[in-house]
């Protein structure tokens, strides 16, 4: 059980922090470039929900559980 909370969790994480990445996507204008906007998304904490997500996910599902 304590697995599925995980694993729903993450994803919540993971679906949000995707999100906000894909949404700062807008600000990559010709001026700006792929790099700005790497260093921009790395200073937006919301951002940070995306990997964590991702490993909360991975976590619930490759670790095995304690019942038998």
């Amino acid at each position: 059980m304590i697995r599925l909370f995980f694993y729903l969790v993450g994803f919540g994480f993971s679906v949000v922090g995707g999100m906000m990445v894909i949404t700062y996507l807008n600000i990559i204008t010709p001026e700006r470039g792929f790099s700005e906007y790497l260093s921009y998304i790395s200073t937006r904490l919301e951002c940070y929900l995306f990997p964590i997500g991702l490993l909360l996910m991975w976590g619930s599902l490759t670790f095995p559980s304690r019942s038998p």
